[in-house]
């Protein structure tokens, strides 16, 4: 039984959970309540531990304190949705118990525990029992209580986990939602399969070994069935290549600010002698040139991600460089030697006003029009695809202004949005836009010219005005509140609550603009789908403008997914 973990043991603990969190996502997904595609518990907490075991596994730690610093490092800019999130603030707060230790006992590791809790309660507004917040208390609560009597670290672990199941099983009596779905809280439910899986690799009972360590590669993304793998691609051409320095003292800034500015998946790893550029770009022939005025060129691969994904789809094997996989171990044990001393870090933008936006936002359509309304840089994302704290804080660094105002457009990325503040020297304001419509309002609002406090303020006032009707479809059979869903009918939802669930539009729309009435709106708006065509919205619409012909509606491309139509009414 052992009474102390180092370094190695905590990372071995952490590979270990983000195996077993890989191997349950499924069934975390399944928990989720609500029959609206969202971006689900099990593949946000999954893509956020993982950011950090890919990190792990970079190097050795000497100290449990650097180990766990780089988990919460990683975690937070890894972080996606609320679960997401919450699962890093619990690592944050177990980092900071840790610092400056070489290794850690019951008292330590289960205090690390109760520290965590703590720090994921502050950055909750309004913290909610029967979820994920409960079950991580409970279990820390009880870890800390038998390391107290003098329990050891595995029977403390062991009082905790039974804490936290018998938790994890009361959620569905403390969250209405929950109880009558019948079922336990999703985010609960995957901090358990953390918690069980860090107390088996204690144990000696699981390794992570080749199983644990999953390539997210682009080859593994393209060969999932699940996305549109064409608009996973930003740019086209992935490229790496070696130049040897004509100086061993050469600054490479210039060289990254370049970069930066015609790509992205940039990462420039050097030593006296050459140093190795890997980015995504659509002008391989520029970055190329560029480099070559630090060096001469000695080695380089460049392969098209796009083609390969189309190769990929057609059931092929995708073409690549394999004749230069010698180089590929070569360029690999460079990075492996380099301590990543934050020379990869992307290029923050030098503020050249006072005032810049940042927008979430899917859909060719929503995005081109907040950027007419001024948005400085749009962060692809929402429901189904909740972008990481670091998705967001790369475009708040690559906005030209000293004040940034994020608009999170999506109830389930404002904590992630929030995360950047303190990431970045820029002063980030988080304006809690929980739709679309209601960013845009706020943004038809927005005056550079007035001071902070008035901006904030108007911006909030038309957001607060602002309803939002949504149209998708249910993604699996349920009985949600008072309805009987079946896979595939039309949901209408109105500001979050479900006003029923329809086999045809027509009826939909009917209910949906009775239950609009209420608000006597001026101004409706519908933003159209994907998957909707002009015809069809245009029909949607003379069906709003019959029940509401004082009204001022308008129709609005928006090319949005997972949602047919979301319609503002102000």
């Amino acid at each position: 039984m052992k009474d102390y973990i180092d370094a190695a043991a905590f990372k071995e603990m952490i590979l270990c959970a983000d195996a077993a969190l890989h191997k349950n996502i499924q069934a975390i997904n399944d928990l989720n309540v609500f029959p609206v595609p969202d971006g689900d518990t099990g593949t946000n907490m999954g893509l956020t531990i993982n950011n950090a075991a890919t990190e792990l596994r970079k190097k050795d730690f000497d100290t449990i304190s650097a180990a766990a610093d780089c988990v919460a490092s990683a975690m937070l800019r890894g972080a996606r949705g609320n679960s997401g999130v919450i699962l890093s603030l619990l690592f944050r707060g177990i980092s900071k118990r840790l610092k400056g230790l070489d290794t850690a006992g019951a008292a330590e590791f289960t205090g690390a525990m109760s520290d965590g809790v703590t720090a994921a309660y502050k950055a909750v507004m309004k913290p909610a029992e029967g979820t994920i917040l409960t079950v991580s208390r409970l279990a820390a609560k009880a870890s800390a209580k038998a390391a107290d009597k003098g329990a050891g670290l595995e029977d403390a672990l062991v009082a905790g986990i039974k804490a936290g199941e018998l938790a994890l099983e009361d959620t569905v009596n403390q969250n209405p939602v929950l109880k009558k779905a019948g079922v336990i809280d999703a985010g609960g439910k995957g901090y358990m399969v953390i918690l069980s899986a860090i107390l088996a690799s204690l144990r000696g009972e699981i390794a992570s070994g080749e199983e644990g360590e999953r390539d997210y590669s682009e080859s593994d993304i393209f060969s999932s069935s699940e996305v549109d793998l064409m608009e996973s691609i930003t740019f086209a051409f992935d490229t790496v290549y070696v130049v040897r320095k004509s100086d061993p003292d050469v600054d490479l800034d210039p060289l990254r600010k370049y970069l930066s500015s015609i790509g992205d998946s940039l990462v420039i790893s050097d030593d006296d002698e050459i140093f190795k550029v890997h980015v995504h770009t659509d002008m391989p022939g520029n970055a190329l040139n560029e480099s070559q005025k630090y060096g001469t060129l000695e080695l380089a691969k460049i392969e098209n991600m796009v083609t390969q994904a189309e190769q990929l789809k057609a059931g092929k094997k995708a073409q690549t460089t394999d004749d230069l996989e010698a180089i590929d171990q070569e360029l690999t044990a460079m990075e492996s030697a380099s301590a990543l001393t934050g020379e990869e870090e992307d290029y923050v933008a030098e503020p050249e006003k006072e005032y810049g936006i940042v927008a979430v936002c899917a859909g060719d359509g929503m995005a081109d029009l907040f950027r007419e309304l001024g948005a400085d840089n749009i962060v692809t994302g929402g429901q189904t695809m909740n972008p990481s704290t670091d998705d967001i804080l790369k475009a708040v660094q690559h906005t030209p202004s000293s004040t940034v105002f994020v608009f999170p457009n999506n109830k389930n990325i404002i904590m992630a949005a929030e995360q950047c503040i303190g990431l970045t020297e820029k002063k980030v304001i988080v304006m809690p836009s929980r739709t679309v419509p209601q960013g845009i309002s706020a943004l038809l609002n927005f005056d550079p010219n007035v001071s902070e406090e008035s901006l904030v303020g108007a911006m909030g006032e038309a957001m607060g005005n602002v309803h939002t009707a949504m149209v998708t479809y249910a993604a699996r059979d349920s009985d949600f509140d008072g309805h009987t869903i079946h896979a595939g009918e039309y949901l209408a939802l109105l500001d979050g609550s479900l006003i029923g669930s329809y086999t045809n539009t027509r009826t939909l729309f009917k209910e949906l603009s009775w239950a609009i009435d209420d608000f006597h709106p001026e101004f409706i708006t519908v933003y159209y789908g994907e998957d909707v065509n002009e015809e069809e919205a245009n029909a949607a619409a003379e069906t709003i403008i019959g029940n509401f012909p004082d009204a001022e509606v308008s129709v609005v491309n928006g090319g949005q997914p997972v949602y047919y139509y979301m319609i503002s009414a102000e």
